[in-house]
C-alpha cells in the first residue's frame, strides 16, 4: 500500500461533502495536501476561513474557478459541487487526466457518454456511499460473476406512506432526514426517492450493468450501503454506520484506505436489519429514472435537470411535494414526443447537446409551472 501525500483539489469546499473532506484532510496531513479550493460562494466567511487554513495553490468562486481547478496538475480532483453546474468541471478534470473523485453524479448521469468517453478505465472514483460501496464489493469476483447490482435506500423521512398522504408534506418535513445530514437538494431528493433514481442510473454508468440487474430495497437504518449478487447466489455487503468520511476518504485514497477515518459497527451489541422492497406507486422516482437511462440521449439529462427546477419550487412553496416527481414525469413525456435526440445520439452526444436539453428542461418546468397557476 502506497501512502505518499497526494495533492488534491476539492470543489465545492464550503458544501457537505466538501467540508467533510476537508476534515479528513486535516486529519490526515501525512497523507493529503490541498493545493485548490472552490465554492459557489454562498458561504463566503466559511470559504476565506478554509482558504487561510489550507493556503491552497489555487482558489477561486464560482464555475469558472472550478473548472480551472480541476484541470490542475494534482493527483485526484474531488468533486463535490451540487447539481448541474459540475458537469463542465467534471470534464475538465477527465481531460487534464486527474483521477476523479466523483460526489457530483449529476454531471455523470446527464453527461453520459460526455463524460464516460473522456474517462480512462479507474479514473472514476465514485464517492456516493452506495456507489463506492459497490466498487469494494466488485473487489470480490470478475466481472463475468456478477448477477446484480443492489443499491439499499433508507427509505427517507416518508417512508410507509402513502400516495396521498405525501400531499400534504412541507419542506420543513422534507429536510427532516432521519438518518444522513445532507444539503437542502439531495435531501429533499432522498424524501422524494428522486436520489435513488439517479443513483441507479450512476451505476449503470459507472460499471456498466444493464437496467434490468440493478436493483433498489428500502434499508431504513442505512448501515449496509449496497451489495453486489454473484453468480453462484453468494451477496458481498458493504457495512458501516451511516457516514459519508468512509467513502469521501476512500475516494481521494482509492485504493487504499485510509486508517481510523470513522468509527466501524460494533459487532459484540445486538442490532437487527431491516430490508423492505420499493413503494413504487408513492415514489415513483425510481422507475421514471429507469425509463430515462433506458431512453438514454438526453433523457437523464431532462431528467435530473427538471428535478433540480422542482426541488427550488417546492422550497419556494410553488409546487407541492408530490409534484416534484409529477412534473419531472410530464417534462420527460413532453422530452419524448418532441425532441428527436431521444435515444438517437447515445454514443456522440457532445456537450452542447447535453447542456443544451438541461436548459431545455429548465425551460419546459417553468412553463408547466406558469401553465398550472
Amino acid at each position: 500500500m502506497t501512502t505518499e501525500r497526494r495533492d488534491v483539489v476539492i470543489l465545492g469546499s464550503t458544501g457537505s461533502i466538501g467540508t467533510q473532506a476537508l476534515d479528513v484532510v486535516r486529519a490526515n496531513p501525512d497523507r493529503f495536501r490541498v493545493v485548490g479550493l472552490t465554492a459557489g460562494g454562498s458561504q463566503r466567511d466559511l470559504y476565506d476561513a478554509q482558504v487561510a487554513e489550507f493556503a491552497p495553490a489555487f482558489s477561486g468562486l464560482g464555475e469558472s474557478a472550478s473548472v480551472d481547478a480541476a484541470a490542475l496538475d494534482c493527483d485526484v480532483v474531488l468533486n463535490g459541487i451540487t447539481g448541474a453546474v459540475g458537469l463542465r468541471p467534471t470534464v475538465a478534470a477527465l481531460e487534464a487526466g486527474n483521477t476523479l473523485a466523483l460526489a457530483n453524479k449529476e454531471s455523470l448521469i446527464m453527461g453520459g457518454s460526455v463524460v464516460t468517453s473522456r474517462a480512462r478505465p479507474g479514473q472514476i472514483v465514485p464517492v456516493d456511499s452506495e456507489h463506492s460501496a459497490l466498487a469494494q464489493c466488485l473487489r470480490s469476483g470478475s466481472e463475468a460473476e456478477v448477477a446484480k447490482l443492489v443499491l439499499t435506500a433508507s427509505g427517507g423521512p416518508f417512508r410507509g406512506r402513502s400516495r396521498d398522504e405525501l400531499a400534504e408534506v412541507t419542506v420543513d418535513e422534507a429536510l427532516a432526514h432521519p438518518t444522513w445530514d445532507m444539503g437542502p437538494v439531495v435531501t429533499i431528493n432522498s424524501a422524494t426517492l428522486v436520489n435513488k433514481g439517479l443513483e441507479v442510473i450512476e451505476a449503470h454508468l459507472l460499471f456498466d450493468i444493464p437496467f434490468d440487474r440493478i436493483d433498489v430495497v428500502v434499508h431504513p437504518t442505512s448501515v449496509v450501503h449496497s451489495m453486489v449478487e454473484f453468480t453462484d447466489g453468494s451477496t458481498i455487503a458493504q457495512a458501516s454506520p451511516p457516514t459519508m468520511l468512509i467513502p469521501i476518504a476512500l475516494g481521494m485514497a482509492w485504493p487504499d484506505r485510509v486508517p481510523a477515518v470513522a468509527p466501524a459497527v460494533d459487532w459484540t451489541t445486538a442490532q437487527t436489519w431491516q430490508f423492505f422492497p420499493l413503494d413504487d406507486e408513492a415514489f415513483p422516482a425510481v422507475r421514471l429514472a429507469r425509463e430515462a437511462g433506458a431512453a438514454g440521449g438526453t433523457a437523464p439529462a431532462v431528467y435530473n435537470a427538471a428535478n433540480e427546477e422542482c426541488v427550488a419550487a417546492f422550497r419556494e412553496g410553488r409546487l407541492p411535494f408530490t409534484g416534484i416527481v409529477d412534473t419531472v414525469g410530464d417534462v420527460l413525456l413532453s422530452h419524448g414526443s418532441t425532441r428527436t435526440d431521444v435515444g438517437s445520439n447515445r454514443t456522440n452526444l457532445s456537450l452542447d447537446d447535453v447542456l443544451d436539453a438541461d436548459a431545455w428542461a429548465r425551460t419546459e418546468v417553468k412553463r408547466l409551472l406558469e401553465k398550472d397557476r
